[in-house]
């Protein structure tokens, strides 16, 4: 549970960090539509290297992207495969038995593998570089032209942060209660798997309960400071593009212009 990073903040001094939240948070949705845009797999190799490229600006290191799949992994290897040995194709491979490995199958499996470790990475890579206050003011800014139409950009932007903010508090209060839970006897690790997920109802009922009273001591510290959403609220730091902002842009204008450019030849 201690290797899910969505939500926690590396808090190191870098470019990246650096960067306006709405910058960060635009790239992010470009590169995900640039990553379902590449045609090819020889075109993962740029989005590959400007996803290695932002984590060595932004100092993480790399085992704590490793650490960001560590919970995908039985997902990757659903993908892989089922892609790998029931997709159909013309050129056959290999044949074990009445599985048939055909080379699109291959290339399927391939690609929906790598667009996933691309996809969860660089997910990460925003929660780890963007605390969850300039997150929430990030995300606020960005909807704050839909309050035309009523729609609560503040409220909105708050929820979506403090739900970001607990994922590792919550894991680490599974992380608690699962160890007391071993200590009583508990086994979560042996057995088919209904016996395991039968195993976790003793770990989830005090994990919701926890939750929800977490929740309520939130809201009752909230309205405790008079808390009335975004109206009138002020700022200690303004939001502000810069020179590293531009760059920022251009990077991912170039990164599409290597994707898009063979396709248009």
């Amino acid at each position: 549970m201690r290797d899910i990073t969505l939500g926690q903040y590396y808090p190191v001094d870098s470019p990246i960090h650096r960067l306006d939240p709405r910058t960060k948070i635009i790239l992010i949705f470009l590169y995900i539509i640039a990553v379902f845009l590449v045609p090819n797999l020889l075109m993962y190799i740029p989005v590959a290297a400007y996803l290695m490229l932002a984590a060595w600006l932004a100092k993480l290191p790399f085992s704590m992207l490793l650490r960001s799949l560590k919970p995908m992994r039985i997902l990757l290897i659903i993908t892989f495969v089922l892609n790998l040995f029931f997709a159909s194709g013309t050129q056959k491979l290999l044949q074990i038995g009445g599985f048939v490995l055909w080379q699109e199958g291959l290339l399927t499996a391939l690609t929906f593998s790598l667009r996933l470790i691309l996809l969860v990475t660089g997910s990460s890579i925003l929660t780890l570089t963007t605390a969850p206050v300039t997150l929430t003011d990030g995300l606020e800014r960005l909807a704050s032209p839909l309050k035309v139409i009523k729609f609560p950009a503040h409220e909105m932007a708050m929820m979506m942060t403090i739900a970001l903010r607990f994922i590792p508090t919550l894991i680490e209060e599974a992380d608690k209660i699962m160890k007391a839970q071993t200590a009583r006897g508990a086994d979560f690790e042996t057995g088919n798997l209904m016996a395991r997920a039968r195993a976790m109802i003793p770990l989830l009922v005090p994990l919701f309960i926890s939750a929800f009273r977490r929740a309520g001591d939130l809201a009752m510290a909230m309205e405790a400071r008079c808390y009335r959403g975004g109206e009138g609220r002020t700022r200690l730091h303004k939001l502000a593009y810069t020179k590293r902002d531009v760059l920022a842009f251009l990077s991912i204008l170039l990164l599409y212009a290597i994707i898009l450019l063979p396709r248009m030849l």
